[in-house]
């Protein structure tokens, strides 16, 4: 293999070096396809010319209606946080549920999924659950492993239940419909928090004392009260998401309207929780510049690093490689699966969907229609199915020890008694979970497709 073969590869392996070493990403893909840009020019191997199409690509960027969803919901998320919705919610449903062994487990399953559809958040689902349900579920002596692995677990459904960022973030990437991924991730999600939901039930079964019910005492509310309770707290939430996602899914409003409209009908929440400051303000606004920045800053990176690692053939190197793997699609599945799964301990999604994704997506739209020769498009629903199978896999790696962001957000809020053992137990029965939920995904395809071919997507 001569130089030129060489430069596309070692510019590949150079940006994940500098990745891994700490280095800002946006910086880290930009400065590699600098370097390797001035090694192709001077050997000859990368034409100059190329260069004039990277101020049109950053002009691409900024208009892209697409991604102007992001910061809407990036800033309801936030907003919703602040409104101490994720403690009204659990501390209600910790009573609805409080009777039943392993009641405290479900409700965080069921929280952790109504603040997946209201935030889209992981790190803040994570860190709110583990500050206001741990204490609690560890008072009345559930498992450690238990308490901590179904609030790590629960916490990562935001990136499969929508609206998700990552879920818009990959839409973009694979040149696919926000509402159409969003559309297909919604049962697939659903069914991960039921399963959660069953383990819990199980647990409670077969090792009763690691799931108590909660004390009677503790029970203050009752009959009227608490139905009461339950609907002033769920009802509103409830409402904001079922009119975001479904002005979605009927195609009233694109991802960025429903967005737009998301941040206010969470502003108009806060105000109905009382909830509702100038500092909250300010404080979610900063949260959404500062997330959208990087998100911004990490795509112009990957912009310039794609065109030279196009400029430098890597693309048809990445696709040879891809085609050529044995076993087809399975073969091309397993290894862009293990790929990701791999680097989500080490890297974030942004990074990944920048990366990652670019190289793969042409492939899978090559390679993956042959699985849906009934469908209408199949290379359209080739691409959600992947899509949504990224996310799962993405959520994966979340929870995986060593390196599960997952982990780390609830080892730093976790009280001095639970170890990161306890955590690193706790998540092995839901990484299991969710390794049979990605199975079922890879073998039934519906599961994703089935709402779609019914709704007709959007």
């Amino acid at each position: 293999m001569n130089l030129e073969d060489l430069l596309g590869p070692l510019m590949f392996l150079g940006a994940l070096i500098f990745i891994f070493t700490g280095f800002p990403v946006a910086f880290s893909l930009g400065g590699t396809a600098l370097v390797f840009g001035a090694l192709g020019i001077h050997y000859g191997f990368f034409d100059l010319k190329l260069m004039q199409a990277m101020p049109e690509r950053i002009f691409g960027i900024m208009e892209n209606y697409t991604l102007l969803a992001v910061p809407f919901f990036i800033f309801m998320g936030t907003m919703l946080e602040r409104t101490g919705l994720a403690e009204n919610l659990l501390k209600t449903m910790g009573m609805l549920f409080g009777p039943l062994r392993g009641g405290l487990a479900i409700s965080v399953v069921v929280v952790g999924t109504l603040l997946a559809a209201a935030t889209g958040v992981v790190g803040a689902t994570v860190v709110a659950m583990g500050l206001i349900s741990l204490p609690i579920m560890l008072r009345y002596r559930y498992s450690k492993e238990l308490a901590t692995g179904v609030i790590a677990a629960s916490g990562t459904l935001g990136q499969v239940i929508p609206p998700s960022i990552v879920l818009i973030v990959l839409a973009d990437q694979l040149g696919v419909s926000v509402g159409d991924l969003f559309i297909g991730s919604l049962i697939p999600g659903l069914t991960l928090s039921a399963m959660y939901v069953l383990y819990v039930i199980l647990m409670a079964i077969f090792k009763p004392e690691s799931a108590p019910a909660l004390p009677p005492e503790e029970r203050t509310l009752h009959g009227w009260a608490l139905f009461k309770e339950v609907m002033l707290v769920m009802v509103p939430p409830l409402v904001l998401i079922l009119v975001v996602l479904g002005s979605i899914f009927t195609g009233w409003a694109t991802p960025t309207e429903a967005g737009a409209f998301g941040g206010v009908g969470a502003m108009i929440l806060a105000m109905f929780y009382r909830k509702f400051t100038y500092q909250a303000l300010v404080e979610s606004m900063k949260v959404t510049a500062r997330l959208t920045a990087m998100v911004l800053w990490i795509l112009i990176g990957s912009r310039a690093f794609s065109l030279v690692f196009r400029g430098l053939y890597g693309d048809i190197w990445v696709e040879d490689l891809l085609t050529n793997l044995p076993g087809g699609e399975i073969g091309f599945l397993i290894v862009v699966n293990l790929v990701i799964f791999i680097l989500g301990f080490f890297i974030d999604f942004f990074e990944i969907a920048f990366i990652i994704i670019p190289l793969v997506a042409p492939v899978a739209a090559r390679v993956l229609p042959a699985m849906f020769p009934d469908a209408v498009e199949p290379v359209r629903m080739a691409l959600v199915w992947f899509g949504v199978m990224i996310g799962m896999n993405l959520q994966t790696s979340f929870l995986t020890p060593p390196f599960g962001f997952s982990l780390f957000y609830l080892r730093g809020v976790a009280p001095p008694e639970v170890t990161t053992g306890h955590i690193y137990r706790g998540a092995i029965p839901f990484i299991a979970i969710q390794l049979i939920g990605l199975t079922l995904l890879i073998v039934f395809p519906q599961i994703v497709t089935w709402l779609l071919n019914v709704t007709g997507g959007v």
